[in-house]
């Protein structure tokens, strides 16, 4: 049994006394702060947290963490971080005038990728996986989803599942999987769209359950990827397999996409950048979490999601970097705060609801992650010497997270 005391805490964000499971409408705007505080964990749980002026004096580690700020971690629900090699060769044809489906339509995008995943090594992509991982960590991101899709053969899918899977046992951050064999039709498919969804129905979801690789299966419901109907057939299989739905779609067209997740039970539709009111008005009578991802559109110079729009419509809203070679070479979840900040006029107190508790719950861990509660896990990162909350946001070039802390460790200094 250790424990370990963090004292002068400047301000301690996102603190409950009652815990919560998700946050939305006015409500995003409300963050809890206890100033001059400290802090207690006990082995890998929040034991208590109060003023200074009722501090413990006993410990077995006493950090004193004068002028510095305390958060959850942040919980990054959508990410692709199993990956192999770059795609800047891209980057600069969009600079040059290509769209993401012409380039798409050239064999590029998700098809490029499934090709330099399929000739890596298990290893050597699991070593990419981990620097990566790793790199995150250090950003003050302590949960995060990842997702296959670049694999697009049996084989391929299964070695992604089973790097994140060895990624799960080797480090402390919390992780969740999703089988996303359903990002793109393969070339040797492209005249067999049945075919390889069959193969996907037929021959991946039952190695998956067998071997439980993944807690979530999604699809990319888009014009240049799966249609309404075969996105529909392909989550109804993955539930019959106990694997839970999610869905990216809305990223360039609304198509009946958000329907098709509500219909199917989904978590959380993604990216979510075009909407319109008849998708708002599903969405509001669902229980499913709307997670947008700003540093996609940044990157790929096309349309933010409209998040005032959809907390005005009371409909839960968390933020993900979408961390993949495309659309989004980086997993910084503080340049993505800022960014829904500085593009989608959200405050400073919505996003961090937004990238902590209902992160959480976007990957339904929000009873035990996303807040500073007792009995919670101990995910906490540390700033450095900041004046205001809005300064993380506010300085979105800096590297302001001096500690991390995960399952009551300190897993990182700067």
């Amino acid at each position: 049994m250790s424990y370990l005391l963090l004292k002068n805490i400047k301000s301690l964000v996102q603190v409950e006394n009652s815990t919560r499971s998700i946050i939305m409408g006015r409500e995003m705007d409300k963050l809890s702060t206890l100033e001059n505080a400290w802090l207690l964990l006990k082995d890998e749980q929040i034991l208590d947290f109060g003023s200074m002026d009722n501090c413990p004096d006993r410990a077995d580690e006493i950090l004193d963490v004068e002028g510095k700020m305390v958060f959850p971690t942040w919980c990054d629900s959508h990410t692709h971080l199993v990956f192999a090699g770059s795609r800047e060769g891209e980057f600069v044809d969009r600079i040059k005038g290509l769209t993401y489906e012409e380039i798409a339509k050239r064999g590029g995008g998700i098809l490029n990728s499934a090709k330099r995943l399929q000739a890596t090594s298990e290893d050597e992509l699991y070593e990419q996986s981990y620097q990566r991982l790793q790199e995150i960590i250090s950003y003050g991101t302590g949960v995060v989803e990842i997702k296959s899709g670049y694999g697009l053969t049996v084989e391929s899918e299964l070695k992604i599942l089973r790097v994140i899977k060895r990624l799960k046992e080797n480090t402390s951050a919390t992780i969740k999987a999703t089988f996303l064999g359903a990002h793109a039709i393969p070339l040797n498919y492209k005249s067999n769209r049945v075919g390889y969804i069959q193969l996907i129905i037929n021959e991946m979801l039952p190695r998956i359950a067998a071997e439980n690789l993944a807690d979530y299966i999604d699809v990319f419901c888009e014009k240049v990827a799966f249609s309404v109907q075969e996105t529909e057939q392909i989550l109804f299989a993955g539930k019959r397999y106990g694997l839970k739905p999610k869905i990216h779609t809305n990223q360039f067209n609304c198509m009946g996409g958000i329907q098709a997740a509500i219909k199917a039970e989904a978590i959380s539709v993604d990216h979510l950048e075009v909407v319109n009111e008849i998708e708002i008005a599903a969405l509001q009578q669902s229980s499913t979490i709307a997670t947008l991802l700003p540093s996609a559109p940044f990157f790929i110079n096309d349309h933010y999601p409209p998040a005032r729009q959809l907390m005005n419509a009371n409909i839960p809203i968390a933020l993900a970097t979408d961390f993949n070679p495309g659309s989004t070479p980086s997993g910084r979840m503080s340049f993505v705060l800022s960014l829904a900040c500085i593009k989608m006029r959200m405050t400073p107190n919505e996003v961090i609801n937004a990238a902590t508790l209902n992160g959480a719950a976007a990957l339904e861990l929000e009873k035990d992650y996303g807040s500073i509660a007792k009995g919670k896990v101990a995910n906490i990162f540390i700033t450095k010497k900041i004046p205001t909350i809005g300064y993380l946001m506010y300085a979105f070039g800096s590297d302001l997270i001096d500690e991390v802390i995960l399952k009551g460790k300190r897993i990182y200094k700067s």
